[in-house]
């Protein structure tokens, strides 16, 4: 069983205004075959959460720590982070031009893995994991996430999930931009990743619907940067049923200067 923990995160962002504060001090434990959600308004800290865990540079650590098994994540590299176990399915992946998905997929898993995988069989996992996505096998010879569309390209990065078998995945909204018939495909897939390979779960989401097939055992409410409420699957209908106000200041109090 792998183990990350995040603990007093404090995490600041250079703007035109100068360094803002974004996290406040966010405490998060998630085990292995476990599925925590994050839910939050807009510019509560979320996606901020995402990045500093996957080690995007925007953003600077100004205390707390985040470990994987009692290793010092922030001390890794981006690279090393993801050899260590670590994933993030971004909400806007990027394209990638000149660099097909097949490519991309199996440079990845040797670098994850230390040592390439056999052509056969890395074919067949393809091929298997794309038909299980309803994703034409086209897309496999195609640069990454070159003219996709919104769904192709979350389609995509579960595709991901599912080949390099990390294991704790963050899911930054991955549900934003899918339609009905491709939010039930990708959470199949999430599924089934984690069934496969007792995945940890992070799943940042505004919205329950997603949470209807990918069931949490946990649901965390951030809010200007904190985690201000905690629970199980029922704390996600109370939302979808109260929305955040009561968790907000009341119109000319103070608020939060956050990212999504």
């Amino acid at each position: 069983m792998s183990v990350l923990e995040v603990r007093d995160l404090h995490v600041t962002v250079e703007t035109d205004a100068g360094v803002t504060p974004i996290l406040n001090g966010v405490t998060l434990t998630i085990h292995t075959g476990e599925t925590h959600a994050i839910m939050g308004p807009n510019g509560s800290g979320k996606s901020t959460l995402a990045y500093t865990i996957a080690g995007h540079p925007k953003y600077a650590v100004a205390s707390g720590s985040i470990t994987l098994d009692g290793e010092d994540v922030l001390a890794m590299s981006v690279d090393e982070r993801a050899r260590a176990g670590l994933f993030l399915a971004m909400q806007y992946p990027v394209e990638i031009p000149g660099v097909t998905v097949s490519n991309f997929l199996r440079t990845a898993k040797t670098a994850i893995d230390g040592e390439a995988p056999s052509i056969r069989n890395w074919v067949k996992d393809i091929r298997v994991s794309m038909k299980n996505l309803r994703m034409d096998p086209k897309f496999a010879e195609r640069n990454v996430n070159e003219g996709f569309s919104g769904g192709e390209k979350k389609r995509h990065e579960i595709l991901q999930l599912e080949l390099l078998k990390p294991r704790i995945a963050v899911l930054d909204e991955t549900d934003s931009g899918l339609d009905v018939d491709a939010l039930k495909i990708v959470s199949e897939g999430v599924n089934r990743a984690k069934a496969e390979t007792d995945l940890g779960v992070l799943l940042i989401t505004h919205y329950t619907r997603i949470l209807r097939y990918i069931a949490p055992d946990y649901v965390h409410v951030m809010v200007a940067g904190r985690i201000v409420e905690e629970g199980g699957p029922e704390l996600a209908d109370r939302l979808e049923n109260e929305g955040y106000d009561r968790f907000l200041e009341p119109a000319g109090g103070p608020t939060a200067s956050a990212g999504a």
